[in-house]
């Protein structure tokens, strides 16, 4: 399992109310490690530590091979890496491909004039008549994706804020300088990389506008056929698998747009010739309910090519809280222990974001309170991305153990009753669920890597499924899964070829002991259970 770490706010350890490198070592035994208050992940996914002007918190680079002060130091880079492969954690990083910070060297030096050495290295290109932009391409934060530069007087293209120019990649030169970014962390020993936004990586350079949508407003109000989504991605996806397989064990994790042509799962390529993992972000981005998991994996799942692994995430800086958003109008709580549940016994690597394993919500923030200019430009229309990027809640003392100085981002109130101390101490919490779940996936070669299956025998609001794997001495390892997504109590089928099971755990915190009778197989309101089948 992956466990992603914004690290403006997991650990503080220089008393400047901002997360660091120092503070995310110090914190590595609580993910993996000895003791029963360790949760048991497998790696680390680091959002952006790059040097930046935090126009887009990190995601606006102005150096690639340096650490920004505010997290430490390169030396501190290398002690985390160290300390985590000690402790068998792998490290990814995120790596932005599509634009730079508007103060990088490389754009500070293209815009100097039309003759710089590296002016093809960023989109550029003159207005059409009457000051108007090259194209009508808009931008995915707001307003057009052009940006007029009085200095050399042409517009350059921005395909989100315009502090971040779009690099060309159909300069060779860009794409050198970019795989020697790679090959700088792979040779300092990190596992690979979470890729942003591939899908914006190529365009059409001619310029032609994009048809329009009608009934739609802001970025979805045009069909954006020539600013992103073009087959020149592909091929650079492909390019850097080849630079990357000369190192070992690497993997590359993409992100691309739900609607990209094809799927995210295209960028798997043909199954070994582009991306390891891409994220599938329908399942985040669906209502809560039964069928919304059913389709996943009736469709999105049995989508992929041959060879190609699903990723399974509920959560990310990007988004609100899942608590919050599958809570609404709802048992919170209890659709948190089955949104546990899912995480971790469906096909594919699970991706859990900071904080979920407590039942983290989303801040109460005030606009005096935002620092994200994206969450700040649509406040109070949008929920935004702030409120799910609060500091993590190691413990009830001041400032939830986070900083002993006022953090970047007020601490979510509800810290007291919340927090690692609490739940790590709770054999009720949802975090001793997480780690229950963990446990099992770890042991448990049909919950790992097994196969997966759809099971009939339930209410429509009922998901039952079935993972399956070969053991060595030729038996099968058979696990069942059901979940009651209703509010009442459901009576369920048992598969075919099964009279019985052994009850690993439910999400009712309050059950004791096997609970599965063959002859009555009912699931509570709101309840998941795993089932070994005998």
């Amino acid at each position: 399992m992956f466990y992603q770490i914004y690290p403006w706010s997991f650990q503080d350890s220089n008393h400047d109310g901002i997360g660091d490198l120092r503070g995310i070592q110090s914190r590595l035994e609580y993910l993996r490690g000895d003791t029963a208050a360790s949760l048991g992940i497998d790696a680390i996914w680091l959002s952006p530590i790059y040097p930046s002007p935090m126009r887009d918190f990190g995601y606006d680079v102005s150096d690639y091979v340096n650490i920004d002060p505010r997290f430490g130091t390169l030396n501190d880079f290398d002690a985390l890496v160290q300390e985590a492969h000690r402790r068998g954690i792998r490290v990814i990083m995120d790596l932005v491909l599509n634009h730079t910070s508007d103060q990088h060297e490389w754009f500070c030096d293209s815009r100097k004039s039309r003759s710089s050495s590296k002016r093809d290295w960023y989109c550029w290109a003159d207005g059409k008549a009457f000051g108007r932009p090259p194209s009508n391409w808009n931008a995915r934060f707001g307003g057009s994706s052009w940006c007029w530069d009085a200095g050399s007087r042409q517009y350059y293209l921005h395909s989100f804020l315009k502090e971040q120019p779009d690099l060309n990649w159909q300069n060779a030169a860009v794409r050198a300088a970019m795989w020697d970014v790679v090959k700088f962390w792979l040779d300092r020993g990190i596992d690979g990389f979470r890729l942003d936004a591939i899908n914006w990586l190529a365009k059409d350079m001619r310029w032609p506008d994009n048809p329009f949508r009608f009934g739609l407003r802001g970025y979805t109000r045009q069909h954006h056929i020539h600013d992103r989504d073009r087959e020149m991605a592909h091929q650079i996806m492909r390019e850097l698998r080849e630079v990357v397989s000369a190192y070992r064990d690497v993997v590359l994790i993409g992100e691309a747009a739900a609607d990209t042509p094809g799927g995210p799962a295209s960028f798997y390529g043909t199954g070994d010739d582009e991306l390891h993992l891409v994220f599938d972000f329908r399942v985040m981005k669906s209502p809560w309910s039964a069928e919304t998991f059913r389709r996943f994996l009736s469709e999105h799942v049995t989508a992929l090519p041959k060879g190609a692994w699903p990723t399974i995430v509920l959560s990310n800086h990007d988004q609100s809280r899942h608590i919050d958003r599958y809570g609404h109008r709802g048992d919170a709580k209890a659709r948190a222990r089955i949104a546990a549940l899912l995480l971790l016994t469906m096909p594919g690597t699970p991706f859990l974001y900071y904080g979920e394993e407590l039942g983290m919500r989303n801040g109460r923030l005030r606009y005096r309170d935002l620092r994200d200019p994206y969450t700040k430009r649509f406040w109070p229309f949008r929920t935004g991305r702030d409120p799910a990027r609060t500091p993590m809640q190691w413990d009830g003392s001041r400032h939830a153990g986070f900083s002993t100085e006022r953090p970047w981002l007020p601490v979510s109130p509800d810290y007291p009753q919340l927090n690692v101390a609490q739940s790590t101490s709770n054999p009720q919490s949802l975090w001793s669920l997480y780690r229950q779940l963990l446990h099992h996936r770890r042991l448990s070669p049909a919950l790992n890597s097994g196969d997966c299956r759809l099971v009939p025998g339930g209410p429509g609001e009922c998901l039952l499924y079935e993972r399956v794997a070969s053991l060595e001495n030729g038996a099968h390892e058979r696990i069942l899964v059901a979940v009651n997504f209703s509010e009442r109590t459901v009576a369920i089928t048992m598969p075919d070829g099964s009279s019985s099971g052994q009850v690993l755990l439910s999400t009712d915190a309050q059950k004791r002991g096997p609970v599965w009778d063959p002859r009555r197989v009912q699931l509570g309101p709101q309840e998941g259970v795993v089932v070994r089948l005998l």
